[in-house]
């Protein structure tokens, strides 16, 4: 029979996907938190659970169907066999597709959906919907009209290079798809379903082989992945040679766009302009997954409303939205999102500030807000 001597976030979520649960259903199997499954799997092989927590999972195990522990000893073969830690990348992917869908599509969806309590002010509600790759897939719907598309799809590539084409490649596909499961929900017809876009992204880091400045360019790539890609090439996204890649960590990379938001010994952070790449060093100190994800999801919705309001502006008609989505709630936003909270740590600060800074929002809540206010006038 398979066993584990100890137990870290790494075979916590290999054992998650052999009993083929969502996070959600693993925490409730288990008897702990969202919160608490979210931290061991972001901490990865680096991360061990506290001693009572090993204990449950140690019964989870015991407990598991014959399949599922066969499955979980497959996974755990085949994970021993790749590469030994040290030498080996692992990266969790959290994609964001935002849209705008009114008021009045987005009251239907959320009548058919649970609350969610991240983020009271920024009113919104969730479903877990399928993908065909995603290890998790949540749409948010917020009520001033915004649906998010939340993807999670874990990676373990052999370097930073195939993840960057992998992205590129894989959001031409993700974008159609969430189109079509936006019209399944609707029920409309597909030439009035809106198209989802591309914001920005963020990467967990969970292990990586570099060290010292190596280790921090390698998150800056991340949060920067068009510099090791040919996007322009005939057939879609390819790599670059190789040895932009090696020559990159040898040498440093650096651009006036890439944002820090690490804190020494906590954490390696940093926002670019495709997204955000994160590596925590100390799980009881840094920022958490899940509200690195709330930051995001605030930003996308906010930025995917602000869009709407410039394409009428560039469509040569009034920005008109709902009185209660009117140039105040716009004000309100961005009093939120620009000025730190009594209850915030630095680090949620600075989070928040490098966010806003590498995806320009405080200055599009701004220029909407404005253009809101002499519509109304």
């Amino acid at each position: 029979m398979v066993t584990v001597q100890r137990w870290s976030g790494r075979e916590a979520r290999l054992l998650r996907d052999a009993l083929r649960m969502s996070l959600r259903d693993f925490a409730a199997y288990l008897g702990v938190s969202d919160r608490t499954v979210s931290n061991w799997e972001g901490g990865g092989a680096g991360y061990q659970p506290r001693v009572e927590s090993q204990a449950v999972l140690d019964t989870a195990l015991a407990r598991a169907s014959d399949d599922a522990k066969a499955r979980f000893a497959t996974a755990l073969g085949k994970t021993d066999a790749v590469a030994p830690a040290a030498s080996r990348i692992e990266v969790d992917s959290h994609k964001f597709l935002p849209v705008f869908i009114g008021v009045q599509r987005a009251g239907r969806l959320r009548a058919h959906m649970a609350p969610s309590a991240d983020d009271q002010w920024l009113d919104s509600s969730l479903a877990r919907v399928d993908h065909p790759e995603a290890q998790d897939c949540v749409l948010y719907v917020f009520a001033c009209g915004v649906a998010v598309f939340h993807l999670v799809q874990p990676h373990e590539p052999t370097a930073l290079t195939d993840l960057a084409v992998w992205r590129y490649r894989s959001y031409a596909s993700d974008l159609p798809w969430a189109r079509e499961k936006l019209r399944d929900l609707l029920d409309e017809g597909h030439a009035r379903v809106p198209n989802p876009e591309y914001v920005l992204s963020l990467y967990w880091l969970t292990a990586g082989p570099w060290t010292g400045n190596a280790y921090d360019t390698a998150l800056r790539l991340l949060s920067t992945p068009s510099v090791l890609v040919d996007r322009g090439a005939p057939g879609g996204p390819v790599p670059l040679d190789g040895t932009v890649e090696e020559s990159l960590l040898a040498t440093g990379f650096d651009h006036p766009d890439i944002v820090s938001f690490g804190v020494r010994g906590v954490s390696t952070a940093y926002a670019g302009w495709s997204g955000v790449a994160y590596a925590s060093h100390s799980r009881e100190r840094s920022l958490s997954i899940d509200e690195l994800v709330t930051c995001e999801l605030t930003v996308q919705a906010l930025w995917c409303f602000t869009r709407q309001i410039q394409q009428m502006i560039e469509d040569g008609r009034d920005p008109s939205m709902p009185e209660q989505y009117g140039w105040r709630f716009l004000r309100a936003a961005c009093s939120r999102l620009t000025t730190a909270r009594a209850q915030e740590t630095a680090q949620h600060v600075l989070m928040r500030e490098a966010i806003m800074k590498s995806s320009g929002l405080a200055e599009r809540l701004r220029a909407a807000q404005d253009a809101l206010r002499e519509s109304a006038d």
